[in-house]
């Protein structure tokens, strides 16, 4: 019985094991959309009140571990149906990837700066504004975000679960609900102290302390930087992980990175995913002119 029971739990270590060392390899390819995902929530609290800032990322949470409980049941249902399902899920999370970070450089090189700032003014204008009803305006918010956190979140677990797909059934579910909770905790855990890296500064400047009335002047006046630098990685990130995504798909660009250094494999990526990029924003801009609809 002693034997039998130290032979489960040699076992259980040796998946435990198992399970951390291909979650590890699962995060890895999911960095550039979970630095896409970072980005956008902490964008997405952009001109709430402060106070409400932490139950707004409290309510985006939630409804992201929602998500979360949904996709990952759905993801491995199609996985053992059909591993072919997910190769064309995966390609298609690419293509958007390589699309949604080349729309956001086009509209960048696209819209003055002086345009930006007047965007970014009558947002905050409207949020100041007593008529406008900040329930409503709170509430649209978090339904944004959520929506867009339940298409990253399906990036996330469909690139995970490539990673581990001819593994069995248990393996695959250990890996992509261990996934989920790091992903959900992680990054909302990082956009609540981001929003509240402001305050943070503003307490600091008013101890006693020299050093940290310095800090809190450092955090105050870097936090935009922040926001911005994780703009920039999160969407070069979404090149390299996209075009990987699509190179890994197409044979002979995917036996070319192979033969290539990583630092050469890596920018045989980004280009993949700058050129798909432009390819599916140009698709989609001739399309939406052909409706008569307006570009961004």
């Amino acid at each position: 019985m002693a034997s039998s029971l130290l032979t489960l739990l040699d076992d259980i270590a040796t998946l435990l094991d198992d399970v951390a060392a291909m979650t590890k390899v699962a995060a890895k390819q999911t960095s550039g959309v979970l630095g896409d995902d970072l980005a956008l929530n902490a964008e997405q609290v952009t001109g709430v009140q402060t106070a409400r800032e932490l139950p707004v990322v409290w309510a985006v949470f939630k409804g992201s571990a929602l998500n979360k409980v949904i996709i990952v049941p759905a993801a491995l249902l199609i996985s053992a149906v059909s591993s072919t399902v997910v190769t064309a899920l995966l390609m298609a999370g690419g293509a958007f990837l390589c699309f949604e970070g080349f729309e956001k450089v086009a509209h960048r090189l696209l819209h003055s700066k002086e345009e930006a700032l007047a965007q970014r003014a009558g947002h905050l204008n409207a949020v100041l504004d007593p008529a406008v009803d900040l329930v409503a305006f709170e509430r649209d918010r978090v339904k944004g975000a959520i929506r867009t956190d339940l298409i990253l979140s399906a990036e996330i677990i469909v690139i995970s679960l490539n990673t581990v797909i001819e593994e069995t059934l248990l393996r695959q579910a250990l890996v992509l609900f261990s996934i989920a909770l790091l992903v959900t905790v992680g990054v909302y855990g990082l956009v609540a102290l981001i929003v509240k890296l402001d305050d943070l500064g503003l307490a600091l400047t008013r101890l006693e302390s020299p050093a940290a009335r310095g800090l809190g002047r450092a955090l105050l006046s870097g936090a935009p930087y922040l926001m911005k630098g994780l703009s920039i990685v999160g969407t070069l990130a979404m090149f390299l992980v996209g075009g990987g995504i699509l190179a890994h798909g197409i044979p002979p660009i995917h036996h070319l990175v192979e033969q290539q250094g990583d630092l050469v494999g890596t920018l045989i990526n980004g280009g993949v995913g700058l050129v798909a990029g432009a390819v599916l924003v140009g698709v989609v801009t001739v399309y939406n002119r052909l409706r008569g609809k307006a570009p961004a």
